[in-house]
């Protein structure tokens, strides 16, 4: 995988992001838990990209990201003359065009019950994201526990505890790593931050999804940034 920082020639960035491959764009390894996920799927499966960075919270981060999509956000994946927008479009473009990859579960029950808690992580736990957001360098713990957050938590438990118990057989949630480890990773990186205290099996996932190589190398790649996030510190839970 090869990194590229924003050109400060746009239209020159947005060519050569444009070269033949996959290329995803992501925002700050240390707060953007959207751009984590594909990105963890990417590298999870060994698939070939080139990433661009770019720096969230700055008062050009609406434009730079306009120059990749008009959604206004990333991720974004650029195939070819295509754009891909919004983490799980990216991961089903990956799971379709990467097949014998495996990115979802073979098994069907497994599959279906895999991509079922992944729209649920991708449209839901609104309180866990904004009481709780993601700050992979902070330790906070005991703080951003509202009520709304506390229920997200007792769900997302219940949901692992259930893949566990019915696929995962003590490994990740279906066994194998797949597209809905990865998608459920941003919220392991939370529980460590804000000193979520888990029964030990769900312990023991988390442990195990902070080390596989492609999480493990996503935190150390964010503990490095020093990049100022003024708005995204500014929302994080006080004591």
């Amino acid at each position: 995988m090869q990194t590229t920082e924003l050109d400060p020639t746009l239209s020159d960035a947005l060519n050569k992001a444009r070269q033949p491959g996959l290329t995803l764009v992501i925002g700050n390894k240390n707060i953007s838990s959207w751009s984590m996920r594909p990105w963890v799927a990417a590298v999870a499966f060994n698939i070939p990209f080139t990433e661009v960075r770019l720096l969230l919270d700055q008062p050009d981060t609406a434009t730079n990201i306009a120059n990749y999509s008009q959604a206004g956000r990333v991720p974004v994946l650029l195939a070819g003359e295509m754009t891909i927008w919004d983490s799980l479009a990216i991961c089903e473009y990956l799971a379709e065009q990467f097949p014998d990859k495996h990115l979802w579960p073979q098994d069907v029950a497994a599959r279906a019950m895999a991509r079922s808690i992944t729209a649920e992580m991708h449209s839901g736990f609104a309180s866990l994201r904004n009481d709780m957001s993601m700050n992979i360098q902070a330790s906070l713990p005991g703080r951003g526990r509202t009520p709304g957050a506390q229920a997200d938590i007792g769900r997302i438990c219940e949901i692992w505890e259930e893949c566990l118990a019915r696929f995962g057989h003590h490994e990740y949630l279906f066994g194998d790593f797949s597209i809905a480890d990865a998608f459920y990773a941003p919220v392991v990186t939370r529980f460590k931050t804000y000193g979520v205290a888990l029964a030990p099996a769900l312990q023991a996932y988390c442990e195990r999804v902070l080390a596989h190589p492609a999480v493990a190398r996503w935190v150390r790649e964010a503990m490095l940034e020093t990049d100022p996030t003024p708005l995204h510190d500014a929302d994080l839970p006080r004591a």
